[in-house]
């Protein structure tokens, strides 16, 4: 069988596809499962964009403030205080990582990381919606 023949044969054989009785069914399945992934995952990118834009502005705003120590509010002060605790202790841990590696002494400062890594995360959605606009 010559080239020319087996293009058009492969697609006679596949032109049609047959119809299956519950097809209609396993439709509306997929559908229904698509639209459930869909709003659990708008739910999820909504909560991570409101918590990581919160975190980006109290950032951008806490590093142009003068350096003081954190006040925390009167309510809740106990809740706010292990917060900040754990906050700072994060902090402590992954500055101690940065010095061992040498990242610190190259000038990246606490700053230049955090929108290193802002540009890293935009880089990275970026990149998923092109692919997702690939696969629509």
């Amino acid at each position: 069988m010559s080239s020319d023949d087996f293009d058009p044969m492969v697609e006679r054989a596949f032109s049609r596809s047959p119809h299956l009785a519950d097809a209609e069914d396993f439709a509306k399945a997929v559908e229904t499962r698509l639209k459930r992934r869909g709003r659990l995952r708008t739910w999820a990118l909504t909560l991570a964009g409101l918590v990581g834009g919160w975190m980006a502005v109290t950032q951008s705003l806490g590093g142009m403030m003068p350096d003081r120590a954190p006040q925390t509010p009167a309510v809740g002060s106990a809740a706010m205080r292990d917060l900040q605790l754990a906050a700072f202790d994060a902090q402590g841990s992954l500055q101690a990582m940065l010095d061992q590696v040498g990242l610190v002494d190259a000038g990246a400062t606490g700053m230049s990381m955090f929108w290193m890594a802002c540009a890293a995360l935009v880089a990275t959605a970026a990149l998923g919606a092109v692919k997702l606009f690939q696969e629509i």
